[in-house]
């Protein structure tokens, strides 16, 4: 049964346009809640989830209308405030919540809000779950008798108990003194947790990006803005630099030379540093992973596989295969053995421990991984619009794909949360992957 509503990361899109609008928003919590009380044992205590938020405008009106929908349900409710979106999945698991809510459309533009949620366990919901509260938004939406209403109270500690956990996850006999560190929170959900949890473990840390206004969140800053981050580093003298999005759930890094290092390079230096330090089976990355990355993880005897784009699907076949580290070039990086979800603050730990152990920096130990050329193209398309029978796209493809050979790769994908589709072209030259990337491009109709 194909889902309506939710995407590969909940339910994301404009505020104002269906169906980010107060009004689905408060049934879908309702519906949300009714799937949760059915799944509640009997005798238990009233089910209770946890709302965080990022810094969206918009999120003040979401979260209101969450928080209405579920207490027409009978279902209580515990406020985080801003919070990055795995810091719900943390709190959720930790204070033994029925599930939680993160009002966050992640790296997209102010205007754009979305819903996504966890399971008790800290995870993202499994599909079954998905389709029963899109089930539920079919009935028609009533209320609890009065004496049965949720009630809603704050989170004050939240703050506290997230930073503890990201420290909690650095290994006890090291430390980040000595380094400067500036640390870009994409004036996100992070921007009052980050810049604390480097801090405190002993760096020198700058903070950017960090002055929300509701309207200025991933605006020219955070993993989505790089360029941003590596001027500051330069600017600063830095050592390294740190870029969160949005909701703090991805990680690029920057060096002191402003080289931007990608979530393809991380996933491969926290795979190294764990080899080194007693080994691993194996990693798992996307059909979107650099081929250099692949080649790489051969040559030294790590598994290697690719899922579907989109963290969730990494965290299926993490935990088919039984394996605890995998991630995207976008900056997703998972490491199961640590947090049950993806986490840019406690993936930069990883590096930061990787690089403390080895003694290396970012450059030397990257040094014998050379990523091929992408060129990744995003083309809006009309609703509706098959791709996967236009002639023109398809006879695009199958000239790229015979030029290419063996020494490359074309990749073609609708997204999941916005209306465009995804042209990836990867090649030994730069130039020829720009050029047959640019070519299946012109093939899309506008």
């Amino acid at each position: 049964m194909a889902r309506q509503y939710f995407g590969t990361d909940g339910i994301r899109g404009e505020v104002g346009v269906s169906p980010i609008t107060p009004d689905f928003v408060m049934r879908l919590g309702y519906a949300a809640g009714k799937v949760l009380a059915q799944a509640e044992s009997a005798g238990a205590s009233r089910p209770t989830v946890l709302i965080g938020k990022d810094t969206r405008i918009s999120g003040y009106m979401l979260e209101a209308a969450l928080e209405a929908g579920f207490s027409a349900a009978g279902v209580d409710v515990m406020l985080a405030g801003p919070m990055p979106t795995p810091a719900v999945a943390y709190l959720t698991r930790a204070l033994r919540l029925s599930a939680g809510v993160v009002i966050s459309a992640s790296h997209n533009p102010f205007q754009d809000n979305g819903i996504k949620f966890f399971s008790a366990q800290g995870n993202k919901l499994p599909d079954a779950v998905e389709l029963a509260i899109e089930a539920a938004l079919e009935v028609p939406m009533s209320c609890v008798t009065s004496d049965k209403l949720g009630k809603a109270r704050r989170l004050d500690d939240a703050r506290g108990r997230y930073i503890e956990f990201c420290k909690s996850t650095f290994p006890n006999e090291l430390d980040l003194r000595g380094l400067k560190l500036v640390i870009d929170c994409a004036h996100g959900a992070a921007y009052h947790i980050a810049p604390d949890v480097f801090h405190e473990l002993g760096a020198e840390v700058i903070a950017i990006g960090n002055q929300p206004n509701g309207f200025n969140i991933n605006d020219g800053h955070g993993a989505t803005h790089p360029a941003t981050l590596a001027a500051a580093v330069q600017a600063h003298r830095a050592d390294l630099g740190i870029a969160l999005d949005g909701d703090a759930d991805r990680l690029l890094m920057v060096d002191a030379s402003g080289r931007i290092f990608n979530g393809d390079e991380l996933l491969y230096v926290i795979v190294k540093d764990r080899l080194a330090h007693g080994g691993i089976a194996g990693a798992i990355g996307t059909l979107m992973t650099n081929m250099a990355v692949e080649s790489a993880f051969g040559e030294m005897g790590v598994g290697f596989a690719r899922a579907k784009v989109g963290d969730r699907y990494v965290l299926e076949l993490l935990q088919e295969r039984g394996w605890e580290v995998g991630g995207e070039g976008s900056g997703h990086l998972l490491v199961l053995d640590q947090h049950t979800t993806g986490d840019g603050i406690i993936s930069a730990l990883q590096i930061l421990s990787a690089l403390r152990r080895s003694g290396a920096t970012l450059t030397a130990i990257t040094s014998e991984l050379s990523l091929w050329p992408q060129t990744l193209l995003n083309v809006k398309i009309k609703p509706g619009f098959d791709w996967q029978s236009n002639r023109d796209l398809l006879s695009a493809r199958e000239r790229a794909e015979a030029e290419l050979g063996t020494s490359g790769r074309v990749l073609i994908r609708p997204s999941g949360t916005e209306p465009l589709l995804r042209v990836m072209v990867e090649a030994r030259d730069a130039a020829v992957a720009r050029r047959l990337a640019e070519n299946i491009a012109s093939c899309i109709p506008g």
